[in-house]
């Protein structure tokens, strides 16, 4: 067998190709580091702060609806059964026998959803910011369809629902993030669906298993798991607000289709191309 050395044309062009390669590697790399600055972050996080009270204060308005919500909340209730879907007093007697396990499900519920959100986009901001941009975006998406939910449909929480034998486990044993819904005025708790504690859980395992990877990365889905049994069993949210969330989660994602980066792992292995005989 005769083998026949490239050109020198030819490996001053792939050197050629290699260096321009290299150069705009590092062009990308300065770049993503000066959108990454202190001003940026500043920016980011004034924009992300102005969201969020937006939405808190949009929340307050969709509140006073009282007689509306526990009419929804009768209505919720009786389509799950209708639906044959999982009762939440099963789930939430199954913790009533385990007072640790119940405080820890209200600690969940209170102190977990927020900071492992920031933590996240903090993460992404510092290491994957392509990844942060695509998750800041779904999260802006989908806690903007929930506050249209919350002003469309008010609804009651299943721990208000008394007739129906559930129980506020936060007031029981603690820790209770709302006080009494009459004197409340910091927060609407008549804003059930869609639970933006499942929303952003899922969001969140989500980014973490795009970004990240690798061959254990479906683990990322037992924070959105938890949340799910934490907020049912805990009598803040019916499974219907799960479901609505996790549709309002996926239309965010179909929304922002095009804006995925373009290096996410694919969920489908690429197959290997045949060597040529």
């Amino acid at each position: 067998m005769i083998v026949v050395d490239s050109r020198p044309e030819d490996r001053d062009k792939d050197q050629q190709h290699r260096d321009q390669h290299k150069r705009r590697r590092k062009a990308d790399a300065g770049a993503d580091a000066g959108r990454r600055g202190p001003l940026a972050a500043l920016r980011e996080l004034a924009l992300v702060a102005v969201l969020f009270l937006v939405y808190k204060v949009g929340r307050l308005a969709a509140d006073g609806h009282v007689d509306e919500a526990f009419r929804n909340a009768r209505a919720i209730w009786d389509t799950e059964r209708l639906l044959r879907l999982p009762g939440e007093l099963g789930l939430q007697h199954a913790l009533l026998g385990w007072r640790a396990l119940a405080e820890v499900a209200n600690g969940y519920y209170a102190y977990v959803h927020f900071p492992a959100t920031a933590a996240c986009l903090i993460w992404l901001w510092l290491r994957r910011p392509a990844y942060y941009r695509w998750t800041r975006n779904v999260l802006v998406l989908l806690t903007s369809g929930a506050l249209l939910v919350h002003f469309v449909m008010p609804l009651a929480p299943p721990r208000m629902l008394t007739g129906t034998g559930m129980l506020d486990l936060g007031r029981l044993y603690g820790p209770s993030v709302y006080g009494n819904p009459e004197t409340d005025h910091l927060s609407n708790q008549y804003a059930a669906m869609p639970s933006l504690h499942f929303g952003w859980a899922l969001v969140v395992a989500i980014a973490l298993m795009a970004a990240i990877g690798g061959r254990h990365r479906a683990l990322w889905l037992l924070h959105p798991a938890v949340t799910l049994l934490v907020i049912v069993a805990t009598g803040n949210h019916y499974w219907l607000d799960a479901i609505a969330a996790a549709l309002l989660t996926a239309a965010a994602y179909a929304l922002l289709r095009h804006r995925r980066p373009a290096h996410a792992p694919a969920m489908v292995p690429r197959q290997r191309q045949p060597h040529p005989e």
